[in-house]
């Protein structure tokens, strides 16, 4: 018996440690977690776990091609080269997308879907569906404007709970970076050790009261633990400037002309934040005291002086990113009616000349384009509709929007498909550490969006994606290109051509 088990006791210790190493290695720096048992064959409109996909226009990392996917439970199995040329086997389900584009699923990493707290504002039930609509299969969820705000391990906890049985695509999560917890460690590395991604941070007035700004000295202190845990810290890079130049109301217009809410934010303001971040990623370095922590811009507006600082600090080595908005690329502040608070948002929309600036650093690849900042509701309906730009609040909502929006304005710049696919779902992918998806490769979860690019439509309340609040869209009435056909989560068909799954089978990805 002795003998048996010395012969046997190696084998079975090297089997375990295979499982365990299986079991753990999920190819993600953030897992997924299923908030609940999903309901078998309800949370897809194809209830096939084994299929191909085919397609005349498949948008891989090497490239368009002709050719088929092959899925099975979840996954991308196998990709083969040639229309038509798929399945092994008259049983298996066969796609055939004709000349739609297959591209991998859009990831915003920067929205707002206000639970729990202010559901009326938006929700996990009709954000995520709304995110299906638009083909984006993965978002990360910002740590306000819930209530409360999920600034410790308690509260992301009560996100979690909220998210539970309301979610169609995959959900990750932001904590929020405040001055309470920046000054105790404890309750931030609790909150890192929850599973959030990454921190967010104000560097002016958030706007709700139980997020309150950070200084240069809060953010440090929480860039010295992000350090550890290797995650980002997203900025709202805007300092106010006590300027009585900038506070004048224009004569003309009083607080509903556009030009007086522009006036009164200043790219000054973004400057000014900018310069001091720029002054601590540098220690961001290798060898620098703060070497493993990573500074990630919001929602720059400012094609000048704050473009030149950041690119100059990632010159030098600093650990430092930055991203723009579909808004501020498809509007200029010429064009916005005053009295029209749809438009605002912060930092605001400037220029036709700032917003061809930002093309071409967005496509020169200095500005990454990770985020609508799906803000879409403003509470004070009252004030939108007496178009006051200085009370009202709220932001551009894009969400639903990010792919035909961001390829309607940017083919006129010269955008392809292949950049728009870098842009919305490789490098958002690789930012928020979630590394099975993002592309259309072997191994990576079946995330997909088909889509006709060259189908024009003008928008209007009718569309599916206008699931909350269709009257605060500031893109209503315009004519897009680019509709979604069909949005893959997982592999799971949860939209199909106006119709959503009957059932939710997104999941939490929370970090290691």
């Amino acid at each position: 018996m002795e003998y048996f088990l010395w012969r046997v006791l190696p084998l079975l210790t090297i089997l375990v440690s295979f499982l365990v190493l299986f079991y753990l290695q999920d190819s993600y720096r953030a897992q997924l977690h299923p908030l609940s048992k999903l309901p078998k064959n309800k949370c897809s409109l194809l209830h096939h776990h084994h299929f191909w996909i085919t397609s005349k226009r498949i948008v891989t990392p090497q490239g368009i091609i002709s050719g088929s996917v092959e899925i099975n439970d979840g996954r991308i199995i196998s990709i083969t080269k040639g229309y038509g040329k798929q399945g092994k086997s008259k049983h298996e389900e066969v796609i055939d997308y004709g000349d739609a584009v297959v591209m991998p699923g859009l990831i915003d990493v920067h929205v707002h879907l206000d639970e729990p707290g202010r559901t009326a504002w938006e929700g996990f039930h009709t954000g995520t569906r709304a995110a299906a609509a638009g083909g984006v299969t993965t978002v990360v969820d910002m740590p306000l404007n819930n209530h409360p705000t999920t600034v410790s391990k308690e509260t992301l906890k009560l996100k979690l709970e909220a998210a539970e049985n309301r979610i169609y695509v995959d959900v990750g999560f932001w904590g929020g970076l405040i001055p309470e917890n920046a000054l105790n460690t404890s309750i931030l590395e609790g909150l890192l050790s929850a599973g959030v991604l990454g921190l967010k941070s104000f560097m002016c007035p958030s706007g709700i009261s139980d997020f309150p700004m950070t200084t240069i000295h809060h953010i440090r202190e929480g860039l010295s633990v992000l350090a550890k845990y290797r995650r980002p810290l997203f900025v709202h890079a805007e300092i106010q400037q006590h300027s009585e130049k900038n506070l004048e109301l224009n004569d003309k217009g009083g607080p509903r002309a556009y030009l007086t809410y522009l006036h009164t934010r200043p790219p000054s303001w973004e400057e000014a934040a900018i310069k001091e971040l720029v002054g601590l990623t540098k220690h961001t370095r290798i060898g620098g005291p703060l070497e493993g922590a990573h500074v990630h811009i919001a929602h720059l507006s400012d094609s000048s002086a704050s473009l030149y600082m950041i690119k100059e600090a990632k010159r030098r080595g600093d650990s430092i990113s930055v991203e723009t908005c579909p808004h501020y690329l498809a509007f200029s502040s010429e064009e916005i009616p005053n009295g029209d608070t749809r438009f605002k948002c912060s930092p605001p929309i400037r220029d036709a000349h700032n917003r061809d600036k930002l093309w071409e650093a967005v496509l020169d690849g200095h500005i990454d384009l990770l985020s609508s900042d799906h803000s879409p509701t403003v509470p004070q309906l009252k004030l939108l509709e007496e178009g006051d730009f200085l009370k009202a609040w709220g932001g551009v909502s894009t969400l639903q929007f990010d792919l035909p929006v961001t390829w309607s304005y940017g083919k006129k710049h010269g955008l392809t498909l292949e950049q728009l696919s870098l842009m919305w779902s490789t490098k958002p992918a690789k930012f928020a550490g979630l590394e099975s998806k993002g592309a259309i490769a072997v191994g990576n979860h079946a995330d997909i969006v088909v889509w006709k690019p060259e189908v024009e439509f003008e928008l209007n309340k009718d569309y599916p994606v206008f699931l909350k609040h269709p009257e605060l869209s500031a893109y209503m009435g315009r004519r897009l290109s680019g509709k979604v056909l069909e949005t893959f989560v997982r592999g799971n068909l949860v939209f199909k051509k106006g119709k959503h799954a009957p059932a939710t089978c997104g999941v939490a990805i929370l970090a290691k």
